[in-house]
């Protein structure tokens, strides 16, 4: 609690509040697509935006997930510790798979688990030029509904002039970020091309907790009259050691920096490291994009997507029993083993949106049609009691072991209007149509516990209607407020409905959210402070239970009835031109009614019976939902008025504070992850030369050397009759890395 009241001075100088002084963009042909799902000034949602400059110019270390943690009520933690590698975002709570995150109005969110895994596309901060986060259920977005939040990307733009850009940043644990950057700028003819290439490389701060990455873009395109045509193409490609385990909490008593991901025992006993406990894919985002404006009031723009995914993780296991992959052994004979988890996906997306604007009145109206497959199976490489001659690959070849896939299929409708009654009185109206078809089929890498073939047969189709309305008014002084109810519902994951085939968790059931959202603001030259209360109001809310699955997903389950309820402060302040502030803070209560956990029952040899017991726990708080989160920021430019090159010269200090979550939802003590406060600092300086501008800039992360861990998982089980305080549980944690240092230097004209 001590580093929170690092806050408090600041927020009662600044009257905080949500969003920053922010200044309206000129809408160009080539990014009205993106505009479609994105609010403006006047839509009554709660959102801020964050610029590519500011991206461009944060810690090279840090993943997108977490430049974006200074917003407001977000909060990141990074699985290996440093930025690089598997990364997680919260907003308000609401968990990766319930944020809707979209590129150029295309949804990024994997189909099947509707989650978005941030490392497969490497260093999106060289390529963004602006990103809007909204928290709620915002505005309609194509593709999975926002559940909670959205964030909506869009890549660069073609500038007006020629351009490059190149950086190289070096840091702890051998962290290597180089990124090049060149753009035609737009030729006479209307012709341009943009491109940039990155590549990274972390040993990591945990053991194994390695990344080998790197992406590109590249875009060519065409601006004329009334026309614009682009074709995008986006590559990630990434190799990292797994992370996802975390580490036992005993374990982290004695060795923060444990990794158990590819431990075994040798011949003598001795602990051995399997070197390619690796994660590795492959994506590629191809997007060709049409835009033409019929008048200054009507334009239409419709986008192609096409994305191809590949990838597998490796595994060495030991002592498993041979016939669960798929070996036609009479007896329990065990092994350590060595195998892949692969998998391969398409994905075809087609929009389409007509935008009019006139007067009073703003109306976007647009359609959204995809397919995707996903085919999921196990190649076995390896056994120890085999040995290297068998012939491994007649059991690959006919999928011995598991194969399954799935088809999901959707459609969605949407109209948008936002209509000004008067000068200063806007009403708005969004209303969303969502048509969603989803067949699986196969058996999966677990299939001999549960009973065998075609154990994962499943096909479900589920139509939701999802409205939206508000108003928002406008005082003459630079203040308005705003209102706005809306309606939500959104299918279960796969990794969901896998869990409940299998009878591990109940029956799942599509989940239904209202939330209100009543905001305040006042915006001058130099201070801007808001103020949003939200009333996130949950039915059948599909909720982590705390546990993991073999491959890393959070198993959910339906609560009948939960809440999240808040308000958000947030507010900037520049007091002198070398000087500037900004602070934010949510204070909110997230909550479930009625909890009640399903323990599995063992014998007293510690084997599973199938069975589980029922514990009842009242009205809990939500897992991984701290009450409290804020952070501030403070930049000074000391020589601004300076006529040499040092008026550049920038330092920028924040801190973030997050208050005490628990790891399940029964709010037990022993689930309690702690607060913590990280502060961070940044400083840089700008010249000129050749031509062009040099900027050498140095980080330090963690600069209070904290010692804390971020996110966790937990286990449990209990004999038949046992009482709550007779519950057998550990958990896993996931620590961050103490301070750390980052040095960057780049080039642009």
């Amino acid at each position: 609690m001590r580093g929170f009241l690092f806050f408090v001075p600041a927020l009662c100088a600044l009257v905080p509040f949500d969003a920053v002084a922010q200044t309206e963009k000129q809408e160009r042909l080539d990014s009205v697509v993106v505009s479609s799902s994105r609010a403006g000034s006047r839509t009554p949602v709660a959102y801020t935006m964050v610029w590519g400059e500011e991206l461009k110019s944060s810690n090279p270390m840090k993943s997108l997930p977490e430049l974006l943690s200074f917003q407001p009520s977000v909060v990141t933690y990074n699985e290996g510790g440093t930025g690089l590698g598997n990364s997680a975002i919260t907003i308000r709570g609401t968990k990766g798979s319930q944020i809707n995150v979209t590129l150029n109005g295309i949804t990024l969110n994997d189909q099947e688990s509707q989650e978005v895994f941030w490392v497969n596309i490497p260093s999106l901060s060289s390529i963004i030029s602006s990103v809007q986060v909204q928290r709620g259920l915002g505005t309609t977005a194509n593709g999975a509904g926002a559940f909670g939040a959205s964030i909506n990307m869009s890549t660069e733009t073609a500038g007006v002039n020629p351009s490059a850009r190149a950086s190289f940043s070096y840091g702890s644990w051998n962290t290597l970020s180089a990124v090049v950057s060149a753009g035609t700028g737009i030729t006479r003819s209307g012709f341009y091309a943009n491109f940039v290439y990155s590549r990274n490389s972390t040993d990591g701060y945990i053991r194994n907790a390695f990344v080998r990455s790197q992406s590109a873009l590249a875009t060519v395109g065409w601006m004329r009259g009334s026309n614009s045509l682009k074709l995008t193409w986006l590559m990630g490609d990434q190799r990292s050691g797994i992370t996802w385990d975390g580490i036992d909490y005993e374990m982290y008593k004695v060795d923060r920096r444990y990794n158990g991901a590819g431990e075994y025992h040798d011949e003598a006993g001795n602990v051995c490291y399997y070197d390619n406990q690796t994660d590795n894919y492959v994506q590629n985002h191809f997007q060709l994009n049409y835009t033409h404006r019929f008048s200054d009031e009507l334009s239409w723009t419709s986008t192609l997507d096409y994305t191809r995914g590949d990838g597998y993780d490796e595994y060495y296991k030991e002592d498993k029993k041979l016939k669960n992959y798929g070996f036609d052994f009479s007896s329990d004979s065990r092994s350590d083993v060595i195998y892949r988890k692969k998998m391969g996906n398409n994905y075809w997306v087609l929009n389409s949106d007509l935008k009019y604007r006139r007067d009073r009145i703003n109306l976007t109206a647009g359609a959204n049609f995809s397919f995707y497959h996903g085919d999921h199976w196990g190649e076995f490489l390896w056994a120890k009691l085999l040995g290297d001659n068998y012939d491994y690959s007649s059991m690959n070849s006919a999928y011995a072991w598991y194969f399954n896939d799935a088809d999901k299929k959707e459609a969605d409708l949407f109209a948008r209007t936002e209509y000004s009654i008067t000068d200063r009185l806007t009403a708005f109206s969004d209303l969303q149509l969502r048509l969603v078809h989803l067949d699986m089929d196969g058996r999966d890498d677990d299939f001999h516990e549960y009973g065998g073939v075609d154990k994962l047969r499943y096909n479900e189709t589920w139509t939701f209607l999802n409205p939206r309305a508000g108003l928002t008014y406008v005082f003459a002084d630079g203040q308005k407020i705003y209102g706005s109810v809306s309606v939500g519902n959104r299918e279960p994951g796969r990794s969901d409905i896998k869990e409940n085939i299998k009878g591990t968790v109940s029956p799942i059931k599509p989940e239904t959210m209202v939330d209100t959202e009543i905001g305040y603001s006042y915006m001058s030259g130099n201070f801007s402070v808001s103020a949003n209360i939200y009333l996130m109001e949950y039915w059948n809310m599909l909720l982590e239970t705390g546990r993991l699955s073999s491959s890393g997903y959070a198993i959910k389950e339906n609560v009948d009835r939960a809440w999240r309820r808040g308000v958000e402060l947030s507010g900037a302040w520049r007091p002198a031109g070398w000087l500037r502030l900004d602070a934010n803070v949510t204070l909110s209560d997230n909550r479930i009614k009625d909890y009640t956990s399903y323990v599995a029952v063992v014998d007293d040899e510690w084997n599973y019976t199938g069975d589980t017991e029922a514990f009842n726990w009242g009205r809990t708080t939500m897992l991984l939902s701290p009450s409290v989160t804020g952070m501030m920021r403070a930049g000074v430019k000391p020589w601004f008025r300076a006529s040499s090159s040092f008026k550049t010269f920038e330092l920028n200090v924040d801190g973030k504070y997050v208050g005490r979550q628990y790891i399940d939802n029964t709010s037990r003590s022993s689930m309690e992850i702690p607060s913590w406060f990280v502060m961070n600092a940044g400083a840089s300086q700008s010249f000129s030369i050749w031509k062009g501008m040099m900027t050498l800039s140095a980080y330090v992360g963690n600069m209070l050397n904290r010692k804390y861990w971020a996110y966790g998982w937990r286990w449990e089980d209990c004999l038949a009759g046992a009482a709550k305080d007779e519950i057998e549980s550990g958990i896993g944690v996931y620590p961050q890395a103490p301070v750390n240092f980052m040095f960057k230097v780049s080039y642009s004209f």
